[in-house]
């Protein structure tokens, strides 16, 4: 009697035990997404409708919730590599590698690893390039983030399931395989645009999901897209797709990776954008979630914080509501510029360049600007388009813009009342937002490398960090 009720509790004790395991983890990574772009995004939206307070995001509506230090194993303020690694693989650092130790030979394990060893489905997919630092730091092993062509390689070889973003960069080097060679000889179909995933997606393959040839290495921003641009909601849509025919369950991560480059573009409108865009991803998950509650793990957080956004330009207000008339990114009115010297044949005058900026950020319609402002757009259009003198284009991370352009997006700023201080990483707090299995575990502060650890212990995975 005592050996069948000593039985009878340990069935019950493994019955608790597995009862909250998530079967299913999906891992949001807002790539330099802080708090201040989350509740930006929240005004933004509810001064859209002429009403004060905030619009809740699907993420951050969910009920635990906290913060996360993100500092790197040399740095208070980290770069994308090494925080990708630290939330991938619970381990610290420092920026510039990827996947490796300080020795930048000793690699780190991740949690994708640790998942696809328990028998689950793996999916790896971003907004940006596929071998980026987020996404490489869950297959990638490398001294450098930049590292773009082997990282490209080691995700060919890595077994995964499924791959999505806007392509390879740099996928092509003298004398080796192209990646999309290479991941064709390891098994992977190359999808390229939703429509041509919809009519390949029973292929039988391991699938990669890239954007249409000839549209660069990343996915638009959502304020740029066009209608038959790739979109994360359809990612999420497929991987889940994709990756749900596996019974023993998933892991999959989603990098909303342009929120970082609208930081570092210090562009609030394509910024935002992103947000919201990523939060349609994550409405995706969510009604999987709805459909297995007890059995699903969402989590939502971020890398770190950049550009250092402030939601004041002084006093007690800000006008978030002006941003909904920009119609084009930084980087994208720069085109419009582009295309105006290349019709106008370099002879732009001033009532161009006014209708231009009128049709695309709504100056002098719907925003109204100051003179100090008028007066300094049309002192850089007679800089850019009237002298002989060379221009010098503002520089970011990522992209190389027509002065005007950067010009327009800070008088944005000022209308909108918000300060970039910064076209960099900074060192405050990120959110993490999570609902379903395991959720309760992460509120209050906590750090980066705690987020993969408690997560695969939630999802019943074995960790190995090291060989």
């Amino acid at each position: 009697m005592k050996r069948l009720s000593a039985v009878l509790v340990g069935m019950m004790l493994t019955v608790v035990m597995f009862a909250g395991q998530a079967k299913y983890v999906f891992y949001f990574i807002g790539d330099g997404m802080g708090p201040a772009q989350v509740l930006g995004t929240q005004y933004y939206l509810n001064q859209k409708k002429g009403e004060l307070g905030i619009t809740p995001l699907c993420f951050a509506s969910f009920p635990y919730s906290g913060f996360v230090t993100t500092y790197s194993a040399n740095s208070d303020v980290t770069d994308s590599s090494a925080a990708g690694t630290a939330l991938s693989s619970g381990v610290k650092i420092k920026n510039g590698q990827i996947g490796v130790l300080a020795d930048g030979v000793t690699p780190v394990h991740s949690i994708a690893a640790w998942a696809k060893a328990s028998g689950k489905s793996v999916g790896i997919t971003t907004s940006v390039g596929v071998n980026h630092a987020t996404p490489g730091s869950f297959y990638g092993h490398r001294p450098s983030r930049n590292d773009y062509y082997e990282l490209g390689v080691q995700l060919t070889e890595s077994g995964y399931d499924f791959f999505a973003g806007g392509d390879f960069i740099r996928p092509r080097r003298d004398g080796e395989p192209s990646h999309y060679e290479l991941a064709e000889k390891a098994g992977y179909q190359i999808v390229r645009g939703y429509d041509e995933y919809q009519a390949m997606k029973n292929c039988g393959k391991p699938i990669i999901l890239l954007q249409k040839e000839g549209r660069g290495d990343n996915i638009p921003y959502a304020i740029d897209a066009q209608d038959d641009d790739l979109r994360l909601d359809q990612i999420v849509t497929a991987a889940i797709e994709q990756l749900s025919r596996n019974k023993k369950g998933f892991f999959l991560m989603c990098e909303g990776g342009k929120i970082d480059y609208g930081g570092h573009a210090n562009d609030a409108a394509a910024c935002f954008g992103e947000v919201v865009a990523m939060d349609e991803a994550v409405k995706v998950a969510y009604e999987f979630y709805k459909k297995h509650p007890k059995e699903t793990l969402i989590l939502i957080t971020a890398d770190h914080e950049t550009g250092a956004l402030a939601l004041t330009g002084g006093g007690y207000s800000i006008n978030t509501s002006v941003l909904q008339y920009q119609k084009v990114s930084k980087h994208g009115f720069s085109e419009v510029l582009n295309k105006l010297r290349h019709d106008k044949k370099d002879k732009v005058e001033w009532a161009d360049v006014k209708a231009a900026l009128t049709d695309n950020f709504g100056f002098w319609r719907e925003v109204k600007i100051s003179h100090d402002d008028e007066v300094a757009l049309y002192d850089e259009w007679y800089h850019s388009f009237q002298t002989n003198e060379r221009v010098k284009m503002a520089e970011s991370l990522y992209y190389r813009d027509e002065p005007l352009s950067d010009l327009a997006v800070k008088v944005m700023a000022r209308c909108a009342k918000l300060i970039w201080p910064v076209g960099s990483h900074s060192g405050v707090y990120v959110p993490v937002f999570a609902i379903g299995a395991g959720a309760e575990q992460f509120t209050g502060q906590i750090d980066n490398t705690e987020i993969p650890l408690k997560m695969a212990k939630i999802a019943g995975y074995k960790v190995k960090q090291f060989d």
